[in-house]
């Protein structure tokens, strides 16, 4: 092979060598490609894994990752410091008596009784022949008594009542025979009294208790009442107090805010043995108008907010759900977004994206510290949640818009890199904050706002713990009155009620209002605008009957709260 054949093999040698070099790069390129979108695709689906076991089985809190506390600044590092400080402090004096000893902390014993005066007093006697004296064999005498008190229950007790109406005649002329009227009953010709009414109304649409269950509950009182029957006092005594439920829907109308939401049940279609899925939307007015109305709908369709809210002016608080958008379309309604929906989003995100998920959680922490020091500075005053809503407005606007407004600029300036996948769990957190920005931004209007939505949260609890009971609704009416019981029953533990002595007083007072003009409203379709059943609005009937007065609630949140600061002074340290 000559010089100019050997020049020749080499350029050809030079030019596949440089062909394989461009294929492997190409190759390499399409392999990086490849393993890029697997590794999005592998994210994606662990993301939806994690999501799917969260839902079926798995702890739903959503703790702040440690790391955020190095998003705050120096000045709030130092800020927290002070705080735990204080706090160990508190903790320190609250565990040392008037002494200066420390005084032990109270666990789990049994309960304190000893300002309860016993109902019943068992006395409990040595016989005679125990009674003599070990060392002179003299009989012992009584010196002291040494108490000790148990609680015991005694089953509930069925009372059958018999009305005797008394009958009068003139003995002159054996004519003008009178009869003592019996008194208007809550169902006319029915066996149960307002106590029997007012215990199965609060068993089922309370205590969560299928009547199949209230058939043996019944049964071992000695009763036998069957389900069927049951079912039909129910359809009457829901038709007694409708008019109640549809004042109270007219006074939550008149409120500044109303906070709602949704939640499905399981409906029966009349005559096709099969189910469909329906809606329960509760709806919680102002502290001015503090009641719980449930309204029931077939379906999650705009019609059913649109038709509830009709003529309402003020603020609605909900979700993101797109049915509302008709509603604040006119401006009369203005849209309040809940954070805890939007903190969700970025809390699902840190596995997709832990830096920046976290610098986003890292923002709504400091907005959620901002509302704790709020409550504890200007604290509700009463029930209701009535408090110093001009201060609180103030201080929004002085300490949580700077924080928004950083918060804006930081997403602003994060998709301008252009760095965040379109389709990924980041994606849909930034998408789902802006898109809600203003209605997220609006608490800080008013001081009657909500950071959150967890009033309506809470509402919706209750059927959802129901349908887990008694699984469905046997067709639209049975829907309409159990949005009926729903509402007087969380109406009254909204307002501090105890449930059983209200029901009971309110379906022995609603007959005798049958002929009134409030019933006469609710059965031609209209609005109640009758004040003739304002002295049976719970927190009216409160206010003569302070007795009933119902505190496990407030029990039960002193204890989260309590539990709640112990466990964030336990994370601290």
């Amino acid at each position: 092979m000559d010089a100019a054949e050997l020049k020749r093999e080499n350029e050809r040698l030079k030019q596949q060598l440089q062909e394989t070099a461009a294929h492997q790069a190409a190759l390499e390129e399409q392999f990086a490609r490849t393993i890029a979108e697997k590794d999005t695709l592998v994210g994606s689906l662990r993301h939806q894994i994690k999501l799917l076991l969260l839902k079926v089985r798995g702890s739903r809190q959503e703790r702040i990752d440690p790391d955020q506390l190095m998003l705050f600044s120096i000045d709030e590092l130092r800020e927290l410091a002070d705080e735990l400080h204080a706090e160990a402090e508190e903790e320190t004096a609250g565990e040392e008596d008037s002494t200066g000893k420390k005084r032990k902390r109270r666990g789990h014993g049994r309960r304190d009784l000893s300002e309860v005066e016993p109902t019943r007093v068992l006395r409990h006697e040595l016989p005679e022949d125990r009674r003599k004296c070990a060392c002179c064999g003299e009989t012992c005498t009584e010196f002291a008594v040494e108490s000790s008190k148990q609680i015991e229950i005694i089953p509930a007790r069925v009372e059958v009542i018999q009305h005797d109406r008394v009958k009068y005649a003139c003995r002159a002329c054996q004519e003008n025979v009178v009869v003592a009227p019996k008194p208007p009953q809550p169902i006319e010709k029915g066996l149960p009294g307002p106590g029997l009414c007012a215990h199965v109304t609060l068993s089922k649409f309370g205590d969560h208790t299928p009547l199949y269950r209230l058939e043996d509950i019944f049964l071992r009182t000695g009763l036998e009442i069957r389900r069927s029957t049951l079912c039909g006092w129910l359809i009457k005594l829901a038709e007694l107090a409708r008019p109640l439920a549809m004042r109270m829907k007219y006074l939550v109308l008149q409120s500044k805010v109303i906070h709602t939401d949704d939640t499905s049940i399981k409906m029966l279609e009349p005559g096709a043995g099969i189910a469909r899925e329906a809606k329960f939307w509760p709806y919680l007015g102002d502290w001015l108008h503090p009641y719980a109305v449930y309204d029931f709908t077939i379906d999650r369709k705009r019609d059913g907010p649109l038709n509830f809210l009709e003529g309402y002016q003020g603020y609605l608080q909900a979700d993101a759900y797109s049915g509302y958008d008709c509603i604040y379309a006119g401006g009369r309604v203005r849209e309040v977004a809940c954070w805890i929906h939007a903190r969700r989003y970025w809390h699902q995100a840190i596995d997709n994206d832990g830096v920046r998920a976290n610098t986003a959680l890292s923002f709504i922490a400091r907005l959620s510290q901002i509302e704790g020091q709020l409550r504890e500075a200007y604290p509700r005053t009463n029930l209701q949640g009535e408090r110093d809503f001009a201060l609180v407005a103030a201080a929004r606007q002085q300490h949580s818009l700077p924080i928004l407004h950083q918060f804006k600029s930081w997403m602003d300036r994060e998709l301008e890199t252009g760095r965040v996948l379109p389709k990924s769990a980041i994606r849909q957190a930034f998408t789902y904050t802006l898109n809600q920005w203003s209605a997220l931004c609006r608490y800080t209007e008013e001081g009657y706002l909500s950071f959150e939505n967890n009033a309506a949260e809470r509402l919706v609890k209750n059927p959802a713990i129901g349908r887990k009971n008694y699984l469905f609704v046997g067709g639209m009416r049975g829907g309409r009155d159990a949005a009926v019981f729903y509402s007087l029953v969380s109406s009254a533990k909204a307002n501090g009620v105890e449930p059983f002595a209200w029901l009971r007083d309110v379906f022995d007072k609603l007959p005798s209002h049958r002929s009134g003009e409030a019933f006469a409203q609710a059965s031609a379709g209209q609005s109640v605008t009758s004040e003739e059943l304002d002295a049976l609005l719970p927190d009216r009937w409160l206010q003569s009957h302070p007795d009933h007065a119902w505190t496990m609630d407030t029990i039960r949140r002193k204890e989260r709260q309590a539990k709640e600061k112990r466990r964030r002074r336990k994370r601290r340290r």
